[in-house]
């Protein structure tokens, strides 16, 4: 079932891509939501209730497909509130993988890199960001900069490649969305970034069972 669910997501992704190039907005909601139903039920299938980081990694997982629908709208406060379930989506992971034993050489490094791309995004996007957008955005780059620094230390501690990977697919996405919201839009922006954030979806997923 697992599988069957995975394929279900990709398939889903692929649609929605298809969806936005055509600008048909009742497959644009059905492919995403079909899409984001679809990881939440791989983590299921593999067992996420049974365990504490299952758990929080199905709480992540779930707050992550309340922000999809939100972001369906394109109004300003449904893009802020898709924001706010996204950062709470990225500290459900963060606290899921702060689990120990931490890599601390690892998490150190993180953190560093993710301050520098932190820093770098905010330059990038703040002449276009207005009002309660500012803080909003700079909450979101401090929570998923701790995610990612979180998943790459509980990669090397646990010999797991899947969250430290999804964690930076899952920022690299959000660049595309940002590009999207705030900078210029472009079907280009969703062609590579919604798959990205499907396949990181997917890894966090697929996380909640250790690597055989």
């Amino acid at each position: 079932m697992p599988f069957l669910f995975t394929l279900t997501c990709l398939l889903g992704a692929t649609a929605l891509v298809t969806a936005e190039w055509r600008r048909d907005a009742i497959s644009i909601v059905l492919a995403k939501t079909g899409a984001s139903l679809s990881f939440i039920a791989v983590a299921l299938a593999l067992g996420a209730t049974g365990s504490s980081f299952g758990q929080l990694m199905l709480l992540a997982l779930v707050l992550g497909a309340v922000g999809d629908v939100c972001l369906l709208s394109r109004r300003d406060v449904a893009f802020l509130a898709g924001l706010g379930f996204f950062l709470l989506s990225h500290l459900a992971y963060a606290v899921a993988f702060a689990k120990p034993p931490l890599h601390l050489g690892a998490l150190v490094t993180g953190a560093m890199g993710m301050l520098g791309v932190g820093v770098a995004t905010l330059r990038w996007l703040w002449p276009y960001l207005r009002g309660a957008f500012r803080p909003a955005v700079v909450a979101y780059v401090t929570a998923i900069g701790l995610m990612c620094a979180l998943a790459l230390s509980f990669s090397v501690a646990w010999g797991d490649w899947r969250p430290a990977v999804g964690a930076l697919l899952f920022a690299a996405s959000d660049l595309s969305v940002a590009r999207q919201a705030f900078v210029r839009p472009a079907f280009l922006n969703k062609a590579w970034g919604l798959p990205a954030y499907y396949v990181a979806q997917l890894l966090m997923a697929w996380s909640v069972v250790p690597l055989a």
